[in-house]
């Protein structure tokens, strides 16, 4: 079970882009995995939405009773670890590419793709390299 919780009210734009924080939760139906909470970003660009990966996450077993003690606290760590997100979400917004070509082999390179991989993203990078969109 995921239960992902979009927080409309704290919404902002960067660039125009509107993005929009939450909180998500996770759990096994049947007890194979831990019980989890993270803090995401929901950014809306076009029709597609990408979530970012956060760092602010916490899981318990199932078989713990810590969960119930500090589930308030981990609500708090996760909320407060928004905005730091947020500002990193911004300055990568901001910040330019000089050499997006160059930028896409470096990733490439630093996230060990397989070769069919790097074909496909380069083939990707001409339909996506950065047209407006209109919603």
């Amino acid at each position: 079970m995921l239960l992902s919780i979009p927080d409309g009210k704290k919404s902002f734009k960067i660039n125009g882009d509107k993005m929009t924080p939450g909180i998500s939760i996770s759990n096994s139906e049947v007890g194979l995995a831990s019980l989890s909470v993270s803090a995401f970003i929901l950014r809306l660009v076009c029709t597609n939405g990408m979530v970012a990966k956060t760092e602010i996450s916490t899981s318990y077993r199932h078989v713990s009773i810590r969960i119930l003690t500090e589930l308030p606290q981990v609500f708090e760590r996760v909320a407060d670890g928004l905005g730091k997100q947020k500002d990193r979400l911004k300055l990568s917004l901001e910040s330019s590419v000089t050499d997006p070509l160059l930028t896409i082999g470096n990733l490439n390179r630093q996230f060990a793709l397989g070769e069919m991989e790097k074909s496909a993203v380069e083939w990707a990078w001409p339909q996506e390299m950065g047209r407006p969109c209109f919603m």
